[in-house]
């Protein structure tokens, strides 16, 4: 329950609107913002959550005519136009400009907290059965696979199909040039080094792309005697920065390469430029873009800067590759594992090749958009909160 209103007053040359809350904090609100957001039906439609105000139709140094207090829980304003804007009182703190109420407002929007991890990872485990049809513990998968970046679904079925179930748990699935699902393993003239039973190094799925997949699900039907390799990609780069700046630049500057050509779903021909490390405005690592096997042999910078790249590639390899920062585990048939493609990087051992499939992972795609979104729609039903 938020406080109520004690004071209302115009400032700046009518330009802000001052509010002073009960418990002695105040609020500061530009008076272009309070016109853009007016909630009446003619500037909002609720049913959409949408402005229906045209922007063409603001004056950016409009100012407020008359801000009378009607009452504790609410202002209402009325403008040069005589028009007239309400607005409740815990809409509008909520909306506060203050630094700290802005971080509130982000961390509940996009819960950014991340938990590093490497060699002792504790890997969260959640029943497979209990994510279809309970709430509380599909709210508690996603969180956790937002949080940590890799999550455990025990108990499925060792058949086709259960991946889609989880789909339609999330909301729908990400469609890629491999098709709405695809099978990891061995296959005679593999269009992907994942569907050889050589080691297949540490990487995120499809850089290629230029928005790659944010969400990847693996779910075990036949597994071999190797294991699977995963790495925090998020902490080995912090590692590297701490370790080596100037390598953390090259990588979070030099727009690499990469390509993938061939034919599955349909025939294809992706190329794209990626940041082995993107970052945010911050200087934050938001996303890995490292894929070995397709790195494109077109490299375009220059000459003099190539090995530059190639060394501060090694290191960030080198790091990756730690014993100190890799989590090696095996899948047990019906295990699937969930896990962050902007992050966690995985990999696994090579396995003996024969006449017969000895190692079978189905795979699919989410994507972060959709996953948050049912992220947020389930901590609203499960915690009663909006």
């Amino acid at each position: 329950m938020s406080p109520g209103i004690q004071k209302v007053e115009a400032l700046n040359e009518r330009h802000f609107i001052c509010v002073e809350w009960e418990d002695g904090s105040e609020s500061s609100y530009p008076c272009i913002w309070l016109r853009d957001n007016c909630q009446c039906p003619l500037c909002f439609l609720p049913s959409a959550g949408a402005h229906r105000l045209l922007f063409e139709d603001l004056d950016v140094n409009i100012v407020v005519k008359q801000v009378p207090l009607a009452d504790r829980k609410k202002i209402s304003i009325t403008w040069p136009d005589e028009h007239t804007s309400v607005y409740e009182a815990e809409w509008l703190k909520k909306r506060c400009f203050s630094e700290e109420a802005r971080a509130v407002m982000q961390a509940d929007l996009f819960l950014p907290e991340g938990q590093y991890w490497g060699l002792y990872l504790q890997l969260p485990k959640i029943p497979f059965e209990e994510i279809t049809l309970n709430d509380e513990s599909a709210y508690k998968w996603l969180y956790t696979l937002k949080k940590v970046g890799i999550v455990l679904l025990t108990g499925a079925a060792t058949r086709q199909g259960e991946l889609i179930r989880l789909g339609h748990r999330i909301g729908f699935l990400r469609f890629t040039f491999y098709g709405p699902t695809w099978q990891v393993q061995d296959k005679a003239d593999a269009n992907n080094v994942a569907y050889t039973t050589g080691r297949v190094c540490f990487h995120t799925d499809y850089p290629v792309l230029q928005h790659s997949p944010g969400v990847q699900l693996l779910h075990c039907i036949k597994q071999t005697a190797a294991g699977g390799e995963s790495v925090d990609g998020f902490h080995v780069s912090n590692e590297l920065k701490k370790q080596n700046p100037e390598a953390y630049q090259i990588l979070s500057s030099t727009a690499v390469d990469y390509t993938d050509v061939g034919v599955d779903y349909c025939d294809f021909a992706v190329h794209c430029k990626q940041r082995i490390i993107d970052m945010d405005s911050r200087g934050q690592a938001i996303r890995i873009n490292y894929n070995n096997a397709t790195r494109d042999t077109v490299f375009d910078i220059p000459a003099e800067k190539v090995r530059p790249f190639y060394a501060a590639l090694k290191e960030f390899n080198d790091l990756l590759n730690s014993a100190e920062h890799k989590f090696t585990y095996k899948l047990k048939p019906g295990d699937i594992v969930t896990f962050d493609n902007w992050c966690v990087l995985h990999g696994h051992q090579s396995y003996p090749s024969c006449s017969e499939v000895t190692r079978h992972l189905k795979g699919v795609y989410a994507d972060w958009d959709v996953v948050m979104s049912r992220l947020r729609l389930l901590r609203k039903r499960v915690l009663n909160r909006d």
